[in-house]
């Protein structure tokens, strides 16, 4: 899991707040999407608070996988998760660590030497090849994002066509704007990007008055952990610095392990 209910629910509070003191007609629905690295979420704030919207199984965070069988739909999940053992050259996951990147990137380098699925060189950029067929991570990502966006309009009663969805700092503009398609794919047609540390900042002001100057944000995800400062000053977050590293919790349950066996 990429984070914790507590901590989804605090970025989806910061996340709406930010983008509704910018924009005076902000909706009463709108998606704060959590797209992970191994799993996402989707909340909506509502009646005073951020209700998380349960997928089809009944759970609040859906795997960020994607299988490809020889039925027409691909699978999306903990569907795609389950038969990964069996059917590991097409079933695609950790596709964030891919998207808006360089295929020289010395991080998607790594990244196709974790993953059973191949990655290629398509203009100069990673693409995901299943068979004879090519997908770009922006596609995959926006199967997933797609099935959430059902999930929740199925919830609701309503459609959802926009959303806000928190970025780690470190984005670049590539990287932002290849999040932004993959939701235009998925069916939003207006789209609104934050840092995640931001949105935290957001967040923590809603529930206590704001002393500090500077505050100092962990986010402990499944593939990453990044550390940023902020700054406060007058109602106004500010990045300071920013740091990631790919050591995240998948890293910390095998070391765990290899430690208790060794």
């Amino acid at each position: 899991m990429d984070r914790s209910g507590i901590f989804l629910a605090i970025v989806f509070i910061g996340c709406l707040s930010a983008v509704s003191m910018a924009i005076e007609d902000l909706p009463t629905l709108t998606a704060g999407i959590d797209f992970g690295t191994s799993t996402s979420c989707v909340g909506v704030y509502m009646n005073g608070h951020v209700e998380i919207i349960p997928n089809d199984q009944g759970n609040c965070t859906t795997p960020s996988w994607v299988a490809f069988t020889d039925s027409e739909r691909p699978l999306i999940g903990e569907a795609a998760k389950n038969q990964a053992a069996a059917n590991p050259q097409r079933t695609i996951f950790d596709v964030r660590s891919l998207i808006g990147r360089k295929f020289e990137d010395k991080e998607v380098q790594n990244h196709m030497k974790r993953v059973p699925y191949k990655v290629v060189n398509q203009d100069g950029k990673p693409y995901i090849q299943v068979e004879s067929k090519v997908f770009s991570p922006e596609e995959i990502s926006a199967i997933i994002l797609a099935k959430q966006k059902e999930t929740t309009e199925a919830f609701l009663g309503k459609k959802i066509t926009k959303a806000v969805v928190p970025v780690p700092a470190y984005f670049d503009d590539a990287q932002r704007q290849a999040t932004k398609d993959a939701c235009f794919m998925a069916g939003y047609n207006d789209v609104r990007i934050i840092n995640e540390p931001t949105s935290v900042g957001f967040a923590y002001s809603l529930h206590k008055e704001v002393e500090e100057k500077e505050i100092l944000v962990f986010d402990l995800g499944d593939g990453t952990f990044d550390v940023s400062v902020l700054t406060y000053d007058s109602g106004i977050f500010a990045i300071y610095a920013t740091t990631h590293t790919h050591l995240g919790g998948k890293d910390l349950i095998f070391f765990s392990y290899h430690f208790q066996v060794c």
